[in-house]
Formats: structure tokens, C-alpha cells, sequence
């Protein structure tokens, strides 16, 4: 049974031929269209639902999610439970009343699953218990609520227990103990971790896994010296809980920024908090599987260093070159430096995963947001003024602070937006503190909707008495998040070029041509795009600018930290928005007309990056990234011919130990053959499973709209 590549290169079969039909079925939407014909539970007919407080209508219906969501028991699964109600797979709590759905899910976190499988859910529903005893009444709500909850997964278990005793008897067996007690061996830690990701999602939450080798290893070490497993059997068990987690996939997905976009990341490698690596079995054998079955729903992200064994980059290289943009790579030593700069204690920095897409954070005690910000569009319209009487500079120095006071404050209304969002204040109002039950200061948190379920793995929240999105988590984080800055510096040099140095044209000229759209200038047009060497290709000058846009910026957003009890580190993304920004923006002094899509996070503009992979990686590695905290994604493409052979794994092993030697944050390398991705767009049937990365996450290439699926094509980098 194949499992469509776009790479010469053939994948190995290890699993057995069972597990891979299950692959196939899962893959090819049998579960998820089940799960849309079973779309939400309703509360219409529970007895005085309107009246009672947010709270209890949350646990009411997350009650009722657990007694009424249809268990779902695949022939040859080797863990159990599942998602089964399809608002869920809207990112909705699946529970309606009068035909409305209730309550948004959370995302972009990582949850603190490894406490569960550790220690069980016994010893969280005692700590809640004991903290429902406060005298603090309103403290006690957001405990009580987690109490509820585990009953609910409780039912949930105890409704799996009566369909597992007699078709599968050893699963039965494992969840008699497993999440409640703490997990004994590997096949139990497995279920435990999948039992409890699956309730999270059921309720319509998108998490991150996080690090499963750290969380597993020590399970499956121990029963290979005690011979409980075997490496072939430990792998048909990972398998079975990557296979679960395609079962969101339907067969006809309507097109957009396609499926498999529920943050449910994976991070492999790297230290512990003291500093030691955790590499082991788990680490190659979650390859293993991801390299035999393609599964694109789990973007996995490996943290590298100068010290990664040659055989984990082997294997990392060998999974990569089969395409799809499942694996990427963080440059672990470079994070962790960030991490702890901004002023996070190192054992905590080293313990990093992400949100679900490829921004750092600390795992299970991390809120997290983002801001985005179309930089090219505070040049454009803010700066220059395309759109009005165009605004007229007499040097670099004074167009070059003119932007820079533009993204300042930009900034700031970013600040002020959040103080207003987590507190109720208008910005610019004094802080409003209070002091809780035991005179230590408190910031005063506006109300927001229940989150229990997610509040139950996230440490803080049951101590503070407040939920995960009301300043609950030990670390509450709004990233401002930069797009467009390559374009930025792409047009600041062109300017400086065309205006400034060869005098081409003078700044209201250009002005005006820009309103223009370069109409009746295409000699001009050309030469500004093919004359000069532009952010991309190595060249220090044209590089400059991107990199001091980068770093003014990184400057900005950390002076707007110790304000208040939000964080605010720097990133770079655009996670497809330069689709949705193009329309508004005007043509650039690079040479592009208006309506193009320009680049995507810190990667070149399509087209501008003409000397190679190699080259892209230096351009990108001038930015100082332990500025750019919250994390910045180079996207990368090479053809498969590129990457054939053992020849073609020495190639990405070199460009993988490239980026870290030169101080890159995170690199996505995907493999690509645009002549497939042209044929898949012709016959979308036979190209179901193709998998490519798009930014953070992972889609079917055939789930993409048209205008996605040309930016994946044409984006950068390598023979374009």
C-alpha cells in the first residue's frame, strides 16, 4: 500500500500490513466523515440551563459531551478513545443550545499532559479538591469547575471500559488504571498521554502534544531491559496513537488554508533541564512511523545542536526528503539562549515545545497569543502615503525613522489593545490591583468564558483561582508578530538604489510611479527588479536592511515588557496572511505591482532569491534571533532530484548543521516537485494524501485553495 510522496526516494515498511490499512482508512477520511454525521450535543432540554451561571452550563455540557459522544473502537487500534463530535473539529466546544454553539476552543498552547501520565489524574483531583476549601469564594470557582471535569472524563472512561472488556481486552486492562493513576509502562503511558489529548480535543481544543520522546523514553526503556516490548512492538503502538490522530480528516474537505491545521505539534530531541540529552527509542521511532505512513497531521519539530548525533541527522535527513514539510528543525542552543535572555530561568528555557505551530513557549504554563503586523503596509501607507498625498523624504535617515516611529506605534496600540482585552480598562487607564486572600498583590482580570477543561493541564490555574485565559497560567504571552520585513528591506534598498545612489528617478517620482503601479515604467520595473541583489542571496547590503528592520523592532517590543503582567516577545510570521494582505497593498519599489503575494515570516519575497538554498540560509542567519524570542521560520524548498540517494542526505545534513553553526531559530526544509503539485491540482482524486508544509502546520496539498496552493508552489527558495 503506497502513501503518495513527491520524492524518489521509496519509504521502508516496518508496520504491519493491518496497521497500514488502518493508516489508509484514517487518512483517507472514514473517521472523520463518522464524525461530522455526529455533529454536537444539545443542551435544549436540560432543565434550567438559561438560568444558571456560564460555569455550570460549561461543566453541564461538558458532563453531557462525556455520556452522549459516540465511542468510536477501530478493529485495530492499539489505544483507545476517540474525538466523535464534529463542531469539534471547528475549534468549537461541541455543545449547542436554541441552534447556536456555546463556546470558542482554546489553541496555540501546549498542554501539561506529561503531569497526567506521570502522576495521574487522581493526584490533580486531589490537589483541586483540597484548593475548592479556600475561603476565598471566588477563588474556588475555577477549582470546583476542575473537579467537574474529571468527572466527566471519569464517565468517559468508565463508557470506553464497557465497549473495550470483551473486543479488546488489553486496552481494558490499561485504562482500568490509566489516566487516573500514573502510568507503569510504555503501552500504558501511550494510552494515558492519547486518553487524555483525545478528551481535550472531544472538547474542542487544539493542543500541542509537546515533547513525547522526553515524556515516553523512560517507559519504553524500561520494558525493552525487562522484554515487556519490543522495538517492532513499541512502534506498532506509536503508530496506532498517530493514526488516531488523522481520524479529523474528511474525504471532501472544502478548500481554504487547508486540513490537519489543529496545532497538534510534536518536539523531538534535545536536553532536559539539566541539561542532558534525552534522545532515545521513542525519538527514531516516531520517524519511523512518520517515514513510513506520511502522516502530515502531527508536524514534528527537532531540536538540534552542534552535539546531535550523525544518526539522528541521518534519520532526519532520511525523513525529510521525502517531502511533505513534516519534519523541521529548531536551533536548540540559540532558543534556549532567547529564552533565557528574556528572563526565563533555564531549566524552564530548556524545556521549551511550542504553541501548536512553531513559537516557542514554556509547556503547560503558557497562555498564549499573537499579534500580526503587516509591516510593508506601515512603509506603504503609513510611511510613504501611497494611498493620499504622497509623503516626500530628502534622505534614507529621515524615510528610515519616519517608518520606524510607524511600527512604534504600532507597538503600542498592540499594548494597549491587550491591557484592554485582559482587564476591561481603557487603555491608558492606571492599573487596577487588588490583594487576594493572603495580601499578596493581585492584577485585576476581566472575566472570559469558561476553559476547565484546558485550565485542569495548565499549572497556575487551580492555584490562582483563575482560568487558563484569565491570567491563570504562570506565563501569560502576547507576541507582536512582524510580517513583511524582507519586503520592508527589499524596498529601503531599492529606494536608497534608485532615488539616492544612481539617482535613477527622483522620491516623488517614484512616488507617483508606485501610485501608478509602475504603468508606462516597465523599463524602470525591470531594471529595479533584476539589477539589484536583493534579501536572500548573501548580500550584505541588501541584507542590512531587512536585519535592522528585524532588530529595531525586536528593540521596540521589549520596551513595552514589566508593564504589566503580560509578556510581549518579538516574532516574525505571516502563517499565510501575505495571501490576505496582498489585495490592499500598493506596488513596491522592488518592482512588484500591486496585488502580489510577497514573503512569507523571514523568508525572501518569492522570486527575489536567486544563489541557492545556501545562500538564503546566511541571509537569514544575519538576523540576531535571540532578539526574536517568540521565533522566526525560514521556509525552504529544494527539488527532489536535489536530495536523492545517500549523496541527497549528505546534502540536508549539511544544510541542517549550516543553519546551526550560523545561528538560524527554526528552519522548515520541505522537498518539493512543482510538476507533482501541478498534477495534484489537476487530479485532486489521486493525490489525497500529499502532504506539503504550509507555515506552522501541515495540509494536504489538495485541501489548499488556489491561491494557497500557488503560494506553496512559487514561494521561496531554490531554482524559482
Amino acid at each position: 500500500m503506497e502513501f503518495h510522496t513527491i520524492s524518489p526516494n521509496k519509504r521502508p515498511v516496518r508496520l504491519k500490513e493491518s496497521t497500514r490499512q488502518f493508516a489508509w482508512e484514517s487518512l483517507h477520511g472514514k473517521y472523520g466523515d463518522i464524525t461530522m454525521s455526529n455533529y454536537a450535543i444539545h443542551m435544549d432540554n436540560v432543565p434550567e440551563f438559561d438560568s444558571m451561571t456560564e460555569y455550570e452550563q460549561y461543566d453541564r455540557a461538558i458532563m453531557k459531551i462525556a455520556q452522549e459522544a459516540p465511542v468510536r473502537i477501530c478493529a485495530h487500534e492499539r489505544v483507545s478513545g476517540a474525538a466523535t463530535l464534529g463542531l469539534a473539529i471547528r475549534h468549537h466546544v461541541p455543545a449547542m443550545c436554541g441552534g447556536r454553539e456555546l463556546w470558542y476552543g482554546v489553541s496555540h498552547l501546549t498542554l501539561g499532559f506529561d503531569r497526567v501520565v506521570n502522576e495521574g489524574l487522581n493526584a490533580i483531583e486531589a490537589e483541586a479538591l483540597r484548593l475548592t476549601h479556600d475561603t476565598h469564594t471566588s477563588r474556588a470557582e475555577i477549582p470546583h469547575s476542575i473537579l467537574n471535569t474529571i468527572a466527566a472524563i471519569r464517565i468517559w472512561r468508565d463508557r470506553y471500559l464497557i465497549n473495550l472488556k470483551d473486543i479488546k481486552p488489553d486496552i481494558h486492562i490499561i485504562l482500568t488504571k490509566v489516566p487516573f493513576k500514573p502510568a507503569n509502562s510504555f503501552h500504558e503511558a501511550v494510552q494515558s498521554l492519547w486518553f487524555m489529548f483525545a478528551f481535550t480535543r472531544l472538547c474542542g481544543n487544539w493542543s500541542g502534544i509537546g515533547r513525547i520522546d522526553a515524556l515516553l523514553g523512560s517507559y519504553l526503556k524500561r520494558d525493552l531491559e525487562r522484554g515487556v516490548e519490543t522495538i517492532d512492538s513499541a512502534r506498532e503502538i506509536l503508530a496506532s496513537f498517530f493514526i488516531k490522530g488523522c481520524e479529523w480528516i474528511e474525504h471532501d474537505t472544502q478548500a481554504g488554508s487547508g486540513d490537519a491545521q489543529h496545532y497538534q505539534n510534536i518536539v523531538l530531541a534535545g536536553v532536559d533541564a539539566d541539561g542532558n540529552d534525552i534522545t532515545n527509542e521513542v525519538t527514531f521511532l516516531v520517524l519511523d512511523v512518520i517515514e513510513e505512513l506520511g502522516i502530515g497531521d502531527f508536524p514534528i519539530a527537532i531540536r538540534v545542536s552542534e552535539k546531535t548525533s550523525h544518526a539522528l541527522l541521518t534519520k532526519i535527513a532520511e525523513v525529510m526528503r521525502h517531502g511533505g514539510g513534516i519534519v523541521a528543525v529548531y536551533n536548540e542552543p540559540i532558543v534556549i539562549k532567547s529564552l533565557v535572555d528574556f528572563g526565563y530561568p533555564l531549566e524552564e528555557a530548556r524545556d521549551f515545545a511550542n504553541d501548536g505551530c512553531w513559537e516557542v513557549q514554556i509547556p503547560g504554563m503558557t497562555k498564549f497569543s499573537y499579534i500580526p503586523i503587516d509591516s510593508m503596509t506601515l512603509l506603504l501607507e503609513n510611511t510613504l502615503k501611497l494611498s493620499s498625498e504622497c509623503a516626500s523624504f530628502d534622505s534614507m535617515d529621515a524615510l528610515y525613522d519616519a517608518f520606524l516611529a510607524t511600527m512604534r506605534q504600532k507597538i503600542e496600540e498592540i499594548y494597549n489593545d491587550t491591557v484592554m482585552h485582559f482587564t476591561g480598562q481603557m487603555p491608558g487607564a492606571p492599573w487596577q490591583w487588588r490583594t487576594d486572600s493572603k495580601g499578596t498583590p493581585d492584577w485585576v482580570w476581566a472575566p472570559m468564558t469558561p476553559c476547565s477543561v484546558v485550565s485542569m493541564l495548565e499549572e497556575g490555574c487551580a492555584e490562582s483561582g483563575r482560568s487558563y485565559l484569565c491570567g491563570g497560567t504562570r506565563y501569560v504571552v502576547v507576541s507582536p508578530h512582524i510580517g513583511g520585513a524582507p519586503d520592508v528591506g527589499n524596498s529601503l534598498y531599492a529606494i536608497q538604489k534608485l532615488v539616492f545612489d544612481e539617482k535613477k528617478v527622483s522620491f516623488a517620482q517614484l512616488m507617483q510611479i508606485l501610485k501608478n503601479n509602475w504603468e508606462g515604467f516597465e523599463e524602470l520595473r525591470q531594471y529595479a527588479v533584476n539589477k539589484f541583489s536583493y534579501y536572500g542571496n548573501d548580500n550584505d547590503e541588501a541584507d542590512g536592511y531587512t536585519v535592522r528592520v528585524l532588530h529595531d523592532f525586536a528593540d521596540y517590543t521589549a520596551g513595552i515588557n514589566g508593564r504589566c503582567p503580560v509578556q510581549f516577545p518579538a516574532g516574525i510570521s505571516t502563517f499565510g496572511r501575505q495571501i490576505e494582505w496582498a489585495s490592499s497593498r500598493a506596488a513596491t519599489p522592488f518592482g512588484r505591482k500591486r496585488g502580489e503575494i510577497l514573503s512569507g515570516g523571514a523568508s525572501p519575497t518569492p522570486g527575489t532569491d536567486m544563489e541557492g538554498a545556501t545562500a538564503v540560509i546566511k541571509s537569514y542567519c544575519k538576523i540576531d534571533h535571540t532578539k526574536i524570542t517568540n521565533g522566526s521560520a525560514l521556509d525552504l524548498k529544494l527539488h527532489p532530484s536535489a536530495v536523492k540517494g545517500s549523496n541527497g542526505v549528505n546534502v540536508l545534513i549539511a544544510l541542517v548543521k549550516g543553519f546551526v553553526k550560523l545561528g538560524g531559530f527554526f528552519m522548515q526544509l520541505d522537498i518539493m516537485d512543482a510538476n507533482i503539485l501541478h498534477k495534484a491540482q489537476q487530479h485532486p482524486e489521486a493525490y489525497k494524501t500529499l502532504s506539503v508544509r504550509v507555515s506552522g502546520w501541515n495540509a494536504r496539498f489538495v485541501t489548499l485553495d488556489p491561491h494557497w496552493q500557488k503560494m506553496i508552489i512559487d514561494r521561496t527558495a531554490y531554482g524559482i
